[in-house]
């Protein structure tokens, strides 16, 4: 019997937070057709931004991994919400993810890695996606990285 996502998440020391509310004029997450998508979605834990600053300069690779493992917690979480559990998933699509970056910091995949890495481990070979990781020079809030992730359901 294959293990439910909530039994994968327990079993990574993790679980799923309620989903963070709009910070703007804008919905969080969005369904049209088969196709559910996120806003993107920054390393919030209770309401505050877990993870400040340039990955490269304030921040160390692993905290920015760390922070993209949070980021994508809250995507899952707003598609959770939005199709009553992430058991309806029925393949990631795409990881769209940004990496608030020193100028000589080029580590962004990555970083980004971690989040693509944790839908792997949560849906198998219906978490292979495409992505891309991108580095800027600031982000919403100060936040380390922002992400957004599509699914089918």
């Amino acid at each position: 019997m294959a293990q439910s996502i909530s039994e994968i998440l327990n079993s990574l020391g993790l679980q799923l937070p309620s989903a963070p509310d709009a910070v703007g004029a804008y919905v969080p997450v969005l369904r049209t057709g088969q196709l559910v998508m996120t806003s993107g979605q920054l390393p919030t834990l209770a309401k505050e931004v877990a993870f400040k600053g340039k990955v490269g300069h304030d921040l160390t690779r692993e905290d920015g991994r760390n922070a993209a493992q949070v980021a994508c917690l809250n995507a899952l979480a707003q598609i959770a919400k939005e199709i009553g559990g992430l058991e309806n998933v029925k393949r990631v699509v795409r990881l769209e993810g940004f990496v608030q970056s020193a100028d000589d910091f080029y580590d962004q995949p990555y970083v980004m890695n971690s989040a693509s890495e944790l839908l792997l481990k949560l849906f198998g070979d219906a978490g292979r996606h495409t992505r891309f990781a991108i580095g800027c020079n600031t982000l919403p809030l100060n936040a380390a990285v922002e992400l957004a992730l599509w699914v089918e359901v």
